[in-house]
């Protein structure tokens, strides 16, 4: 854990989003106006260095990912139950869930990330091992990156028979979210699947997180389906749909009816945009009232080789397949990885006015726009007016021992 941040402290000459310069005050770890803080404070002089939101990950999978183990090839794969064969063997050969999650949420974290939501495979083989795993890997990050957990069924319900009973354990658990996997394309009974998804939510007073992958008419008879559940009960406003690829392959009139829909229910849509898939149209839904969020998804494990845990550059991704060029446009993918993340998982005092908690990402560019143009590398995070200390890397460590010809000195 870091050391408290100190009672007041200023930091001087911040470019904020815009790309004008002010000062923010810290107090207690809170933004404060700057007269509160008097003529003691310690002073940050940060040059015009830009201060963004800190980041937060909407969708992502600790237990899946390879991180912090060795490189594994990828694997091709026909068809969704030889994907999940090709994962339970790799898996089986890798660290353990434990050492890959926290590896994970270290490389996040040190890109300026602070709180994710987690899906985690829940099924009648696995039982609750992985979530126990992803449970104890979170707790030392507890205070630095908070975690979200998701009861995520990757092997269905229905056809994983026992897996709704786990479900519930898990949320008894401490899962704070129950998740759901294409009721129709996978487990052959939509309205079964979220009979147990819904019924499992409103029993214990949590939300919903569902993959759906299935696509065309068929996805869009889905995402009905669940905003017809979620409107007008206790889950209206607490119903994410992570992916919604459909909304991606209908016509314009099809898409925008369909926001309506969701909106109106309160169900949000998480996209990472995927590069090799159509996705949700993002300014179509929000302009529609539809809250859309990112998060990066799979990194680098049997799914896809590709990923570094890096909000910022995931919202590069997305601003870019979204044809996003405009400074308001990129405003848009950068609140998708903070201020609208933020919401959909509920954080408190996320943000940088005043009363919020003093914790953002500093990174040398003019403005927001540029930061999500070319995300930077080197980036600093400051947690409730912390500034957290920047592990070296493998790559700076190695090269202290040489010089510069690639001989020990």
């Amino acid at each position: 854990m870091f050391a408290p941040a100190p009672a007041r402290r200023l930091f001087r000459n911040v470019r904020c989003r815009d790309g004008r310069t002010r000062d923010l005050a810290v107090l207690e770890g809170r933004f404060v106006d700057p007269g509160e803080l008097g003529d003691d404070a310690e002073i940050i002089e940060l040059g015009g260095l830009l201060a963004l939101p800190a980041l937060v990950e909407g969708h992502i999978h600790l237990d899946k990912s390879f991180v912090g183990d060795v490189w594994r090839p990828h694997h091709p794969a026909d068809s969704l139950p030889e994907r999940l064969a090709i994962e339970k063997r790799l898996l089986a050969e890798a660290l353990p869930v434990r050492a890959r999650a926290d590896a994970l949420l270290a490389q996040a974290h040190r890109l300026g990330t602070v709180a994710m939501r987690s899906h985690v495979d829940i099924n009648a083989s696995l039982g609750l091992d992985h979530f126990h795993a992803v449970m104890a890997a979170c707790e030392p990050w507890r205070g630095r990156v908070d975690v979200e957990l998701v009861a995520f069924p990757q092997a269905g319900i229905l056809a994983s028979p026992g897996t709704a009973d786990l479900m519930d354990a898990a949320i008894r658990e401490g899962a704070n979210v129950v998740g759901g996997l294409d009721p129709s394309a996978f487990d052959g009974d939509a309205d079964a699947h979220l009979d147990v998804v819904f019924g499992t939510a409103e029993r214990h007073g949590v939300g919903i997180d569902i993959h759906l992958h299935e696509p065309g008419p068929q996805g869009i008879e889905q995402l009905r389906r669940i905003a017809s559940r979620a409107a007008g009960t206790s889950m209206q406003g607490k119903v994410v749909v992570s992916h919604a690829y459909a909304l991606g392959d209908v016509d314009h009139n099809v898409a925008r009816r369909t926001a309506d829909v969701l909106a109106e229910a309160g169900v949000a849509i998480m996209t990472n945009a995927p590069g090799a898939r159509a996705f949700p149209p993002v300014r179509l839904l929000r302009e529609a009232g539809v809250r859309v969020f990112a998060g990066n998804d799979n990194i680098r494990d049997a799914w896809w080789p590709y990923g570094d845990a890096d909000m910022l550059g995931r919202a590069m991704m997305i601003g870019y397949r979204s044809g996003f060029f405009t400074d308001d446009d990129l405003a848009i993918a950068l609140a998708m990885a903070t201020t609208d993340a933020a919401a959909v998982l509920g954080l408190e005092r996320y943000g940088m006015e005043p009363g919020d908690d003093a914790t953002f990402v500093i990174v040398d560019a003019d403005n927001a726009s540029a930061a999500v143009a070319a995300p930077p590398r080197e980036r600093r995070l400051v947690q409730r007016g912390e500034i957290v200390a920047a592990p070296a890397s493998r790559l700076q460590t190695t090269l202290s021992f040489f010089d510069t010809s690639g001989h020990r000195p």
